[in-house]
């Protein structure tokens, strides 16, 4: 499945592109592409199982919110999906929230570009840690192994989308963002200007922002002429992998974007 969407999203990129990028594909593919073999190697010494495993583990035993319900098998995976869709939602605002998770995050947002490889560019540390919350949320829940699947499947396909290079039609796009995040919609999270970093936290579902109040239709200048980056990492050669896994271990946390007190609405 990755596979399939990572090179449906890259000929969409290559045939009907959003922005012209100044930086090229070969400048930065390497190094992102780096990162996901990285976090992937590290994600399997780390939870050998992974989040389904834990799946099969708690209903073995019985652990969980869900069974206990006793919800039908139908409403426990529709239940499931949404609430890890949720805690992922809140994870992310966690993520900006606190100085020293921001150290993790801002490796993401530091791209000076925005496409479908933005989307697997996170820290190792981080991985690691979204990945013990997501195995603590889904034995809190009693989660079905299917319904860890069908998530795991839809948050690593939505992310390529949503943080994919490509057109959609306006009226489309509009009717979209009701149910999922749309590129154009998380495009507008990549901004340099804080109080639009500081919005459209969600990835999957796109109900989360519109119900906590941290939705933005729309970047300040615009998607062609819009900034994408942080103010910390501006240089090019920020976009090589070493300098990437130095990130968070440079520089200082005073200027995150939760921090700074901008409304987001």
């Amino acid at each position: 499945m990755f596979a399939v969407v990572f090179a449906s999203m890259a000929l969409w990129e290559l045939l009907a592109p959003r922005r012209d990028q100044a930086i090229g594909r070969l400048r930065r593919w390497p190094a992102n592409l780096g990162i996901v073999v990285l976090d992937t190697l590290l994600v399997r010494l780390v939870f050998p199982t992974a989040a389904v495993g834990v799946a099969v583990v708690a209903d073995a035993r019985g652990w969980g919110l869900l069974p206990a319900l006793d919800a039908p098998p139908w409403l426990a995976v529709v239940a499931a999906v949404i609430a890890l869709d949720l805690a992922i939602y809140l994870q992310h605002v966690l993520f900006h929230a606190v100085p020293v998770l921001w150290r993790l995050h801002r490796m993401h947002h530091a791209d000076l570009e925005f496409d479908v490889t933005t989307g697997l560019r996170f820290h190792p540390i981080e991985i690691v840690l979204s990945m013990a919350i997501k195995l603590g949320v889904v034995a809190a829940l009693g989660a079905p192994a299917v319904a860890v699947l069908i998530f795991e499947v839809l948050l690593n396909a939505t992310s390529m989308f949503n943080h994919g290079n490509v057109r959609l039609p306006l009226p489309l796009d509009r009717r979209l963002r009701w149910l999922v995040v749309t590129p154009d919609m998380h495009r507008v999270h990549h901004s340099i200007l804080p109080a639009e970093t500081n919005s459209n936290f969600g990835f999957n579902l796109a109900w989360w922002d519109r119900l906590f109040g941290t939705y933005r239709a729309q970047p300040q200048a615009g998607h062609a002429a819009m900034t994408i980056g942080i103010d910390q990492f501006r240089d090019p050669r920020e976009l090589r992998l070493d300098r990437m896994l130095l990130q968070p271990f440079r520089d200082d946390d005073r200027s995150y974007p939760m921090g700074r007190r901008e409304s987001a609405a």
